[in-house]
């Protein structure tokens, strides 16, 4: 079974997307911060991260350079979520190596169709 670890502050985010997940048979762990995204990510190996990027602690992009510094988790491919507005927003989180962005709010049929595409499951 595939794992996801969804990065996200907002619990309703968390729990559609966590619902919606486990029903097309994806393991899901959850992190509600930036801190706790880098470490669940070292500790559980996910397959994919959906990572918001407005969150407390460390903001989406800090998880992501870190991610990406460990040997660990550098290929882990991680999906940006954001409330914000796509432009610069976009091309930074590609900059950065994120293999995906979407804007909330998103149709959650995309969001698995691209985890599909990228990781199987």
């Amino acid at each position: 079974m595939k794992k996801i670890l969804i990065a996200d502050d907002e619990p309703d985010v968390v729990g559609m997307l966590t619902m919606r997940l486990r029903a097309h048979g994806y393991e899901v762990v959850t992190a509600c911060d930036g801190i706790q995204a880098i470490v669940y990510a070292k500790r559980e190996m996910p397959d994919l991260i959906l990572l918001d990027i407005k969150m407390p602690g460390r903001d989406g992009y800090f998880v992501l350079e870190s991610l990406r510094m460990s040997a660990k988790t550098a290929l882990i491919p991680i999906i940006f979520l954001s409330a914000l507005p796509p432009g610069d927003v976009e091309k930074k989180a590609t900059e950065l190596g994120a293999e995906g962005y979407f804007t909330k709010p998103y149709e959650s049929e995309e969001i698995i169709t691209a985890i599909r595409e990228m990781i199987g499951g």
